[in-house]
């Protein structure tokens, strides 16, 4: 884990009781890091920097350090304190002084236990970010006629993370599609949008997929759910908000997520009803293959997830809204009037509800495995 502790220590303190406050500080927390004192010349090149605000009479030192800081890293600064010798009161101040000159921080405070997870937390986030940084995510086709809100401001993704968005027409695809010679359509499909993918140096993509239809008489839904469990985000429909919730997703917990379709809400219960043909195959216990719904033809993908915490996660295209909820997977269903993943999922507060009928983020939202809002909401929160 690559986490660097930086310290600020008031020179009215004796350097060694300091000192030894600060081993048996660091080492209850039981974690993996680097100790870097009060050297600040590689600030920022970690995954995670941190301050150790050691005693009370720091503020001053870290005003003066601030501009330095600020040029070697753009993240928010998070002050780790023990709460003794006045160091959570110093850090209240500084942390004050953040935020009337529009910074963010955070103050680390609490038992170690706690102090732990959230290092741990805020490590994943910055490795997510990282990860983000740099990646080019394909649009292959435009988006969806049907996607009228589903777009995405190119800059602010860019600026925001690091993300650059490449634009690959559909007619590279039916190309690469007329070249693979062998095997099934469902698999010449997957080989092309994988050579698209390595040609175009992509770690994802979303595909305006309802074209295939009628140009080759099948289906996206195998290749996406076979490029997602491989590691490539691949969305559906050209939807390019869902696209970059699932790459944040995938840099988070290292799948996709599912991207479906509210089918049906119960607004007084918190019972909802997601749909889609495909899923990642590395996010369910065992699938079957289908025709697709809308069409029936080609193939569709009925999966089934285990069955317990999941979290709804949505970005908006300019990254200036986002949506999370946890809840239930209650139980996957196979009906034959709907798309063929299906999953009731109970929301852990049906007011949540309110959302998806009265402010919803375009149609399509991802599902993840497990409770994961904070993790999402400390992500967005750091953008």
């Amino acid at each position: 884990m690559d986490i660097a502790i930086y310290t600020l220590t008031s020179e009215l303190h004796d350097e060694a009781a300091v000192g030894a406050v600060t081993q048996e500080f660091l080492g209850s927390l039981g974690i993996e890091y680097t100790l870097k004192g009060n050297d600040y010349s590689d600030y920022g090149t970690h995954t995670l920097s941190v301050i150790y605000v050691r005693t009370g009479g720091t503020e001053g030192i870290f005003k003066r350090l601030l501009p330095q800081l600020r040029q070697q890293s753009q993240a928010p600064f998070y002050l780790l304190t023990s709460g003794k010798s006045n160091s959570l009161a110093a850090s209240m101040e500084i942390l004050s002084y953040l935020q009337q000159n529009y910074l963010q921080g955070e103050i680390i405070h609490g038992s170690a236990d706690y102090i732990a997870r959230r290092l741990q937390t805020l490590q994943k986030v910055q490795e997510a970010k990282r990860q983000l940084n740099g990646a080019r995510l394909g649009i292959i086709g435009e988006p969806s006629d049907w996607l009228i809100s589903s777009v995405a401001d190119p800059k602010a993704v860019k600026t925001k993370l690091g993300i650059e968005l490449v634009e690959v027409p559909i007619s590279e695809l039916l190309e690469g599609i007329d070249k693979v010679t062998e095997g099934e359509m469902p698999d010449r499909i997957y080989q092309a949008l994988k050579t698209i993918v390595n040609k175009h140096n992509l770690q994802g993509f979303t595909l305006r997929c309802f074209d295939l239809l009628t140009a080759v008489h099948n289906t996206g839904c195998w290749a996406l759910a076979k490029l997602n469990a491989e590691g490539i985000v691949a969305g559906c429909e050209g939807d390019v908000p869902a696209m970059l919730s699932m790459a944040i997703t995938n840099a988070l917990l290292g799948v996709s997520g599912f991207q479906a379709n509210p089918s049906q809400i119960n607004p007084e219960t918190g019972e909802m009803l997601f749909a889609h043909c495909t899923i990642p195959l590395n996010m369910v216990e065992r699938y079957e293959l289908d025709t697709h719904f809308e069409s029936g033809i080609g193939v569709g993908i009925r999966g089934f997830m285990k069955e317990g915490p999941i979290t709804v996660f949505k970005v908006s295209g300019d990254l200036k809204r986002s949506f999370m909820a946890e809840g239930e997977l209650v139980k996957n269903q196979a009906k034959p009037d709907l798309c063929r993943t299906q999953q009731v999922i109970q929301l852990a507060d049906n007011e949540q509800t309110a959302y998806f009928l009265t402010h919803p983020i375009g149609n399509h939202h991802i599902i993840t495995p497990g409770k994961n809002r904070k993790l999402f909401e400390d992500f967005i929160a750091s953008l």
